[in-house]
C-alpha cells in the first residue's frame, strides 16, 4: 500500500488525480483491513499467547465409522489447556445459545464423559460455560456467530475455573450440531495444539508499515480535499444530524424494581450483553426492541440500525 501511495506522488505530479468519495472508502478499507491484521497479530492484551485445538471426532453413519482430525479451534483464554474428551451433548430447548440458568442438557445413555456444544452469542462466554459445568459437563465447545465461516478467535471468560473451553467455526459447529439433532452419537477428543505468538521484529515492521501508510494517506487526502464534492460532505452531515435528531426523539426509561425486564430470565443488553438492573436507563426503538442509552446510543450513531431486527430508526 505504501508503494501505491509512492507511485501515486511520482506520477501524478503537480495534476493529482482525482479524491472521490468512492476511492476514500476504498483506502479507507484497506488502512482498515491492515489495521485489523496488525490487531489480530499481537496477542492479547493481558500478553497471552493463542494456544489451538486439535478436534478428533469420531461417529458412526450406517456401518461406516468416520473420524475427522483437524487443528479447527482455539482454547479460550481462561481455560486449562488439557486434554479432555466425551460424546458432544446439545443444550435442550428452541435455544442453543445455554443463556438460561435453568439449561438442561440431553445427556447421552452411552457414558459419563460429555462435551457441550453451545452457540456463541445471547450472554457472556463465562456465564454460558459455568452453566455447562454446573450440570456435569467435561467441557464446552462454542461455535462461532452464523456468516463468520469458520473464523475463531480467544475468548474470555474469566470466573470458570478449570473448565476446559474451545471455540470453533461456525461451519463446524453446524455439522456437529446437525448430526446430533439427526440422532448421530458423537464423540470429541479435544487436545492442546500449537502456540502463536508474532515476534517482536513482526510488530515493529507492521507498526512502522501500518504509520507510514496511515501518514502517505491523510497527506494525500488533505491535499486533495477540496476536490471531493460539497454535495457528498453535505449529505453525510444531514444524514448524521438526522440520525441525531432520531435518537432524542426515541423514547427513554428507567427501570424500577418490580419491571419486567429485570427478570434474570428476560433478554440482556445485546450490545454488551450485561443483564438489566434497577436504575438502568433503557432506550426504546420505534421496533419496541431496548437497550442500555449507553450502548445503544453509540451504536446508532454508527449503524443506524436496531442490532436485532435491523430497522432503520430514519425509516417510520
Amino acid at each position: 500500500m505504501l508503494f501505491c501511495f509512492s507511485s501515486l506522488l511520482i506520477n501524478g505530479g503537480m495534476n493529482p488525480p482525482r479524491l472521490t468519495p468512492s476511492t476514500h472508502r476504498s483506502v479507507s478499507s484497506q488502512l482498515l483491513r491492515l489495521s485489523i491484521f496488525l490487531l489480530l497479530s499481537f496477542p492479547d492484551s493481558k500478553g497471552k499467547a493463542i494456544w489451538t485445538a486439535h478436534l478428533n471426532i469420531t461417529f458412526q453413519l450406517g456401518n461406516r465409522i468416520i473420524t475427522e482430525f483437524g487443528e479447527s479451534g482455539v482454547f479460550g483464554n481462561h481455560s486449562p489447556l488439557e486434554r479432555v474428551s466425551g460424546a458432544v451433548v446439545l443444550p435442550e430447548g428452541w435455544s442453543k445459545n445455554a443463556c438460561n440458568p435453568l439449561t438442561n442438557f440431553s445427556r447421552p445413555d452411552q457414558g459419563d464423559s460429555w462435551l457441550a456444544l453451545i452457540e456463541r452469542g445471547g450472554c457472556t462466554f463465562t456465564h454460558k460455560i459455568n452453566v455447562a459445568a454446573e450440570k456435569g459437563a467435561n467441557g464446552v465447545i462454542i461455535y462461532n456467530y452464523p456468516g463468520t465461516g469458520n473464523k475463531v478467535f480467544p475468548m474470555f471468560h474469566q470466573g470458570t475455573e478449570n473448565v476446559v473451553a474451545v471455540m470453533i467455526g461456525n461451519l463446524k459447529g453446524m455439522e456437529l450440531l446437525q448430526l446430533v439433532q439427526n440422532g448421530v452419537y458423537v464423540t470429541i477428543i479435544i487436545e492442546v495444539g500449537t502456540m502463536h505468538m508474532p515476534w517482536l521484529s513482526h510488530y515493529i515492521i507492521s507498526l512502522f508499515t501500518f504509520l507510514a501508510a496511515t501518514v502517505a494517506y491523510l497527506f494525500l487526502y488533505w491535499a486533495w480535499r477540496p476536490r471531493v464534492p460539497n454535495s457528498f460532505t453535505r449529505r453525510q452531515r444531514q444524514i448524521k444530524a438526522d440520525v441525531k435528531k432520531a435518537i432524542d426523539q426515541l423514547q427513554l426509561r428507567v427501570l424500577k424494581e418490580g419491571d419486567k425486564e429485570l427478570d434474570p430470565n428476560e433478554d440482556s443488553c445485546v450490545v454488551c450483553f450485561d443483564t438489566y438492573k434497577a436504575q438502568d436507563v433503557i432506550r426504546i426503538l420505534t421496533c419496541k426492541h431496548f437497550f442500555h442509552k449507553t450502548c445503544i446510543d453509540p451504536w446508532l450513531l454508527v449503524r443506524r440500525t436496531c442490532p436485532m431486527c435491523k430497522c432503520d430508526i430514519l425509516k417510520p
